[in-house]
């Protein structure tokens, strides 16, 4: 059973340290143009959106990828997401999850009982506030 982390909590629960870490991606959202001399004119609108990408688990067994989707689908289709930014800050706010996948490895009396990978991302909504 690998432990759990405070690295990611998606609603409330914490999940164990994906094999590669947390890869964080940050996009500025920027309403441009060009003016009459061609040149781009523009503003940052909002604030930073998130994605936390290619998060990935190996060797988790039935319950903890179960407790993992179960938190995944907690509140529909949106969760609130706790993780530790890269300046160690801690962030919390709404995103959904991308393609969520597990490939098994073990099976037994026609269940699954582990799983070889687990992986997903999780992408900002651009909300501000509670799931």
């Amino acid at each position: 059973m690998q432990s759990p982390s405070n690295l990611l909590l998606i609603n409330g629960v914490a999940c164990p340290c994906p094999i590669y870490g947390i890869e964080i991606i940050k996009s500025v959202v920027v309403d441009s143009g060009r003016n009459a001399n061609g040149e781009v004119v523009g503003q940052k609108i909002g604030r930073t959106l998130y994605k936390l990408n290619n998060l990935e688990w190996r060797g988790l067994t039935i319950d903890e990828w179960d407790r993992i989707e179960s938190a995944l689908n907690a509140n529909g289709f949106f969760a609130k997401v706790t993780f530790v930014d890269t300046d160690n800050s801690t962030k919390t706010i709404t995103m959904y999850p991308g393609d969520v996948t597990a490939k098994p490895l073990f099976a037994e009396n026609g269940r699954y009982t582990k799983y070889e990978s687990c992986k997903f991302n999780l992408i900002d909504v651009g909300k501000v506030g509670e799931v």
